[in-house]
């Protein structure tokens, strides 16, 4: 290949410095004559550069080198001849150029490591082809028909984290070259096993273009997370069908915001997990691709004399100072609620993009203000992971109204109490009390009131894609990752999982059965509970890693959902669907703003006796019986929940009678789910309020009026 110079040094154009990336140039350029498309306004934020060029191939073409001639603060920008949709491109400081010839092989640039050209931030697509990462120009078309959001309440918001690829690459009906993709995602298949769970989101962890860190590659592994992103407005073209991706950039695109318009057709909305806390660059000594050859001073957050400060644990943290990077990201969220129809975003390592200038979270921070002014951000769903590594990292409960935020104690009391403290007792200690489960299961009020938010700002989670699945909390006491290369260092060590008395897989029947218990415990407390709930895919079916908890790299059989049917799968997946239903029929009953408002919502505690629970009760690990009578002045049902964490079965008074239309001082509970071994033949069981009932150890019984 050859690369021809065009001289452009001393000329100026009528180009301009927004927007930035490739657009349509501005009334009174080329463009009113430009009816194929040639021309493109370029405009580069890069003020760690004197002279930007850009060097561009178009479909079938050379390489071309335009130096940008216009600079306007700190932006590079000029108009580009001969760049059509379908272009390859990328950017590069040019001085040393400056006395090079007309022409030269394409494999002469000035490669530094492996890239050679500076993605373009702004990219819509991405290419990887001889050696080179490239930005693609790309145009927007799609016929969208009538698609629009579901828009669904976050009361009514059951989240269903997934992998594109992992999600359907080992499921047997959909076809082979469907399968981990985003095709895949919405096929007839996938959506019906979706629609027929209940869920009403999916999550897909990140879906923008991203690449292996180099310690990866020189083991053999990939991110299959994706959590190292290169290019925050281009799709992951790798989770395109093979088909797709031979067709181009444009297809790819195509392929992905058909998966949206036929899950939104579905009644489903699309949450993307977006990583804008760092980049894939990582490190000082990590490859330049794009930000650090621009302007690494400006993009990342440094200390002022060249060193990075790093909050995110990935090499660097991109500079939520800087007004420019603000404007990066604000652009990108915006891009892909206009353009893709996403309905919401969840913010890995939140904390850092509200980082002041002291390297302070800050909830009135630029960024949350501006998000929350936007309004096109405003009105789609908003989710934090509310913290990172840095110092002062855990916050939640303070991100702003608008938001919903991952909470870890809610995660950590429901752990405890039906494992490690379950483990505890098998072991002839003793459990916690049951203090912190009941904040869970109302929705940790307290811990958002401060923020102006009410129990829906809780997203609530047992599991999630890092850490242990729902199945593996319940086999393993402790990690086993040594297939990551990493001597089974990496991954956390607090995991509060029980294994029910042996490591890993088991024949024993007692063991599995008690495992069982544990797992209908765990969702039951995660559906029952106030909040947004969050299942991580494949739990539903008991899906295992093997006790690795931390599969970041493994894009294998290990990570892949495996759909095989057997009995304690199809158990799992029964019980899932029945306490979602469950959680449905109880909402449906509620008023629509219901637990929003508290004076209108109640939330009444009982002990094993029926009698509201005592301060000594509370917090006596020896009590771990409690009862919670739950409803709205406005409701039609009630819904009450009977916890025992104990090791014995018990005789629970149900709770009298509140209040009353026929004015008897009682009511009949319904049995509608209990979580022990008798779920079946119980169902339907109905018990006078000031009457007792069975709840056997270690279970949930859920009733309603």
């Amino acid at each position: 290949m050859v690369m021809s110079y065009i001289d452009t040094a001393s000329t100026v154009d009528a180009s301009r410095a927004f927007p930035l990336g490739i657009s349509i140039p501005h009334t009174g350029s080329p463009a009113v004559d430009d009816p194929r498309g040639e021309f493109a306004n370029v405009a580069v934020y890069a003020p760690g550069v004197t002279t930007l060029e850009i060097a561009y191939q178009a479909p079938g073409g050379t390489w071309q080198v335009k130096t940008l001639p216009n600079y306007t603060d700190g932006v590079h920008h000029g108009i580009v001849e001969g760049i059509p949709a379908g272009s390859r491109y990328g950017f590069r400081s040019s001085p040393e150029h400056e006395a090079l010839p007309l022409s030269m092989p394409a494999t002469d640039f000035d490669a530094v490591g492996e890239q050679p050209l500076l993605m373009d931030p702004y990219g819509r697509a991405v290419d990887e082809r001889e050696g080179l990462i490239t930005s693609v120009r790309v145009g927007s078309d799609f016929d969208w028909g009538l698609d629009r959001s579901p828009r669904v309440p976050w009361r009514n918001t059951i989240v269903y984290e997934a992998h594109v690829r992992g999600q359907t690459k080992l499921h047997p009906d959909i076809p082979e070259e469907l399968q981990g993709t985003y095709a895949g995602m919405a096929h007839p298949a996938m959506i019906e096993h979706l629609i027929s769970l209940g869920v009403t989101a999916i999550q897909l962890l990140p879906v923008h273009f991203h690449v292996d860190e180099p310690h990866l590659q020189q083991l053999g592994l990939t991110n299959y997370w994706g959590y190292n992103t290169a290019a925050f407005f281009a799709p992951h073209p790798g989770y395109a069908t093979e088909a797709a991706q031979a067709a181009g950039a444009h297809a790819v695109q195509d392929e992905f915001k058909g998966m949206v318009k036929l899950l939104h057709a579905a009644g489903l909305e699309v949450i993307l997990d977006v990583v804008y806390n760092h980049t894939a660059e990582g490190g000082t000594d990590g490859p330049t691709l794009s930000f650090r050859g621009l302007g690494e001073m400006q993009y990342y957050r440094n200390d002022g004399h060249g060193k990075y400060v790093d909050t995110t644990g990935c090499g660097n943290s991109l500079n939520f100072g800087e007004p420019r990077v603000v404007q990066l990201v604000l652009d990108s969220l915006r891009y892909w609620v206009s353009e893709f129809h996403i309905d919401g975003f969840r913010f890995d390592l939140a904390v850092t993009l509200c980082r002041n200038s002291a390297n302070e979270f800050d909830p009135r921070h630029p960024f949350l203000v501006a998000v929350g002014a936007d309004p096109v951000l405003s009105g789609v769903k908003l989710i934090s992971e509310p913290w990172d590594v840095g110092y002062g990292g855990w916050q939640t409960g303070r991100f702003p109204a608008g938001w919903v935020d991952w909470n870890d104690h809610f995660r950590d009391a429901v752990r405890s109490f039906w494992l490690a403290d379950r483990a505890a007792i098998d072991g002839g200690g003793s459990g916690g009390p049951v203090a912190r489960l009941a904040d869970a299961l109302s929705g940790s009020a307290r811990l958002f009131e401060s923020s102006g938010r009410s129990r829906l700002a809780s997203l609530n989670l047992v599991t999630a894609h890092d850490g242990f699945t729902l199945a593996d909390l319940t086999a393993y006491d402790r990690k086993h990752n040594e297939v990551n290369g990493e001597q089974n260092r990496d991954g956390h060590g607090d995991n509060r999982s029980y294994n029910h008395g042996f490591e890993g897989p088991t024949e024993d029947g007692d063991i599995l059965a008690r495992r069982a218990q544990s797992r209908r415990n765990l969702m039951a407390c995660l559906m029952i509970s106030q909040g947004v709930p969050m299942i991580t895919a494949g739990d539903e079916i008991c899906r295992t890693q093997q006790g690795n908890n931390n599969a970041y790299c493994q894009d294998n059989a290990l990570t892949w959902i495996d759909w095989t049917s057997t009995t304690e799968s199809h158990a799992m997946l029964r019980t899932t669907k029945r306490v979602i239903r469950l959680r449905k029929e109880f909402l449906a009953s509620q008023p629509h703003d219901y637990p929003a408002r508290d004076n209108q919502s109640y939330f009444h505690w009982f002990d094993v006796d029926g009698k509201p629970m005592s301060a000594d009760t509370w917090h006596d690990p020896g009590h771990r019986v409690i009862q919670l009578l739950l409803g709205s002045d406005d409701g039609h049902i009630d819904g009450l929940v009977v916890v025992n964490g104990g090791a014995d079965d018990v005789k629970v008074t149900l709770p009298p009678q509140l209040s009353n239309e026929d004015g008897t001082g009682h009511r009949l509970f319904e049995l509608r789910v209990t979580t022990s071994e008798l779920h079946d033949r119980r169902q339907g069981a109905r018990v006078a309020s000031g009457e007792r009932d069975l709840v056997q150890a270690n279970t949930i019984n859920i009733y309603r009026t």
